[in-house]
């Protein structure tokens, strides 16, 4: 079990406090040899040392060993061996110091009366008051436990829908990349060789990379950079690819493969050479977000309908909405004229 150096601390501020309660209620507070010497406080200090510890036995290995794995019987078992200990442990601290001395009970002259018989009320009440805290303390460790465990079960359901939705995107990469590099062998284009090399850059930074949580925000500009050269290689007129970057990458991460599909879709969509056509693409460093902009008119191209591509944007924004719940905006404008992309991730 991993603990972060802030839970460390509150865990360990919590302990203090909890501890600290039967050294302020004592009677004898304020006097420190007095109430170290109390029978009274020796047994609550120890009581509640008992509780502090068996709260973290059932959190840390009775819950997790037995009770989530359904081994009622022995946990029930173990629970009242912990609640004996908790409760009677106590009283044997000192147990005789209460009593006054037999001196003091016959002096040789007179008999004191007895004593009024309170025991019994004294008793119960004193346990009574120990069976609450232990419940309290079960059911406070039960309760957060459990609350981790879940936590734990919907990270491990997270990262498995991430891994699903990143293996789906990758042969979509694959499938267009290779249908760029198609045409340029086609029309036995002198780039064909400069475009190989970068499809082996390209698909060499999918293999190693996107299997990471997070990847170098540099590498995975220069992977998108790659792909906007081979595209270049196919448009007649660069001057309407705009693609520019602003800022500074340097020490930066960010989750792979979540910028491309949109790019990819600018070029698929985006380029008809009879036609006006124009995409700019920026990416902005700034100092809290990093900031994506994908616009490129709409131009009539001879495609049927690409369940892959739409897929790619689909999963994209699903792995989005996953990995940067609540540190990332998506906004997708589709209009008449243009598609406009803006996506912007805070830093995390």
């Amino acid at each position: 079990m991993k603990y972060s150096y802030r839970q460390i601390i509150i865990h360990v501020m919590a302990c203090l406090f909890f501890l600290s309660i039967p050294i302020i209620s004592s009677p004898d507070f304020g006097e420190a040899s007095q109430m170290l010497h109390s029978y009274g406080f020796q047994r609550s200090f120890l009581g509640f040392v008992l509780l502090l510890g068996f709260f973290y036995l059932n959190y840390c290995i009775l819950i997790p060993k037995f009770y989530i794995r359904k081994k009622y019987f022995i946990y029930a078992f173990l629970l009242i061996g912990c609640y004996l200990i908790v409760a009677y442990l106590p009283d044997f601290i000192r147990p005789f110091k209460a009593f006054p001395r037999r001196s003091q009970l016959f002096d040789g002259e007179n008999i004191p009366f007895p004593p009024r018989n309170n025991f019994g009320i004294d008793f119960y009440f004193l346990h009574a008051k120990s069976l609450v805290k232990f419940l309290s303390a079960f059911f406070l460790s039960l309760l957060l436990r459990i609350n981790k465990q879940l936590k734990e079960s919907e990270g491990e359901k997270l990262k498995a829908e991430v891994s699903y939705l990143k293996a789906q995107i990758n042969p979509h990469f694959l499938f267009n990349t290779l249908n760029s590099l198609y045409a340029l062998t086609i029309e036995k284009s002198d780039d064909a060789p400069d475009a190989v090399i970068k499809l082996s850059n390209m698909m060499r930074y999918v293999v190693t990379e996107s299997t990471n949580d997070f990847v170098s925000l540099e590498r995975e500009i220069s992977y998108i950079s790659d792909y906007v050269d081979m595209q270049r290689l196919r448009i007649a007129n660069e001057d309407k690819l705009e693609y520019t970057i602003i800022g500074n990458a340097n020490g930066r991460t960010i989750a792979p493969l979540v910028i491309i599909p949109f790019i990819e879709n600018a070029f698929k969509y985006g380029i008809n050479s009879e036609e006006d056509w124009h995409i700019k693409i920026i990416m902005e460093m700034t100092e809290t977000d990093f900031i994506l902009t994908v616009m490129n008119n709409k131009v009539k191209v001879n495609l049927p309908y690409d369940y892959i591509s739409e897929k790619g944007i689909e999963n994209t924004s699903k792995r989005l909405s996953l990995i940067y719940p609540s540190n990332h905006e998506l906004k997708i404008t589709d209009s008449v004229e243009n598609f406009l992309v803006h996506l912007k991730i805070k830093w995390i």
